[in-house]
């Protein structure tokens, strides 16, 4: 991508919405505790048996977060400091749940069950006490959970999948992941929780919502005022829901993806967002307008520069700096230079905005929401 082009579509994410004199750096982070590939133990036969895995950086590296993965992160963080004496806090937005796959294949894959995300970290290797670590990181603000979704699957698509013998589905169900290559869908992708294609699941949906949302705050003892959908997919219809459950803003893109089965043209319609402003219900939008993501850009991707370029746009036009950073950044599970060298590149970003900005804020998605809805 061209600067000249890069520069036009900042200004268009930023130029509209709330803005604010601070400098504020908020870093968004996806998919935490979430199953994505299988835990260790199995990955020699993930690999053999789907040798096209490469293709894709999330079936290549991404999966819970051991504790070497969270201790490398939180020490990093807890390195700087900002105007207030505040480290940068990683918003973890988190799926609370993962399949019970033993349940699931007693009763012939026909119905679906679930587990807390600490059931199934105690289960992973290297991960039985990384909870713990978690609990530390949000007593000492390195790092605070929101909601993402209850599990990050499409479990009508999944069912439906597994019920009709797809051997990939059932090969991936075997090593304890729903994903495979070649599971994905050409109209819905099985990561995307909310999406439907012909008839909307619309009770099973409201149950995903509020069923995740109750066990966050089992899980956590607070409840999270925010909530970025997985893959950004989401019905307006739902907003009450959400509203029910006291979800006061929408983290995610420029964009509000809606599912491909709302749409007569059989796609999936996008709705504009900006910073601030409210789709429905007083739900405010948080528009992400950084990007920070190694493990899925090129070699030669100047990832820290063209981060600092994007943040320099967002404070130009008086908007924090939400930055976009998804787990498998992080992780070192099956690749620990996948970690360490990603890890190297955040800290020269943080160091430099740092220096750059010494009255940088770093704050929370939560705490950013309520700055937005108290000003107004």
């Amino acid at each position: 991508m061209s600067s000249l082009i890069q520069k036009v579509k900042f200004n268009l994410v930023n130029k509209s919405g709330w803005k604010t004199n601070r400098k504020i750096v908020v870093f968004e982070s996806d998919d935490w505790g979430s199953i994505r590939l299988p835990d260790i133990a199995l990955y020699s036969a993930y690999k053999k048996r789907f040798p096209e895995y490469l293709n894709n950086p999330y079936l290549k590296y991404d999966s819970l977060a051991s504790s070497d993965d969270l201790n490398s992160l939180f020490e990093l963080l807890s390195s700087f400091k900002d105007k207030n004496n505040n480290s940068p806090i990683f918003t973890f937005n988190t799926v609370v749940a993962n399949p019970d796959f033993e349940k699931i294949k007693n009763s012939d894959y026909k119905n679906y069950y679930y587990e807390p995300f600490t059931a199934t970290l105690e289960k992973y290797s290297k991960h039985s006490n990384t909870f713990q670590l978690w609990q530390q990181a949000i007593e000492n603000k390195l790092m605070y959970p929101q909601f993402h979704g209850r599990e990050h699957v499409n479990v009508p698509l999944w069912l439906s999948l597994l019920q009709s013998n797809n051997s990939n589905v059932i090969d991936a169900f075997e090593l304890g992941t729903w994903s495979a290559p070649s599971t994905k869908k050409s109209k819905i992708n099985i990561q995307a929780s909310l999406d439907w294609e012909t008839e909307q699941p619309l009770a099973y949906q409201k149950l995903f919502i509020s069923e995740g949302l109750a066990l966050f705050e089992s899980l956590f003892k607070f409840k999270s005022t925010t909530m970025i959908p997985n893959n950004y997919t989401i019905d307006l219809n739902l907003f009450p829901t959400l509203k029910e459950n006291a979800i006061e803003a929408l983290q995610g893109m420029k964009y509000q993806k809606l599912p491909y089965g709302n749409s007569e043209k059989k796609s999936h319609d996008m709705i504009r967002r900006y910073l601030g402003d409210s789709i429905s219900l007083d739900i405010i939008d948080l528009v992400r307008n950084c990007q920070f993501e190694p493990s899925q850009t090129e070699e030669n991707y100047d990832d820290v520069g063209n981060c600092l370029s994007a943040i320099s746009n967002a404070f130009f036009w008086k908007k924090p700096a939400i930055i976009d950073t998804h787990r498998l950044n992080y992780i070192g599970v099956y690749d620990i230079q996948n970690r360490d060298k990603n890890l190297k590149s955040l800290n020269i970003l943080i160091q430099k905005i740092v220096k750059k900005w010494p009255d940088v804020e770093f704050m929370n998605s939560s705490d950013l929401a309520s700055l937005i809805k108290s000003s107004k």
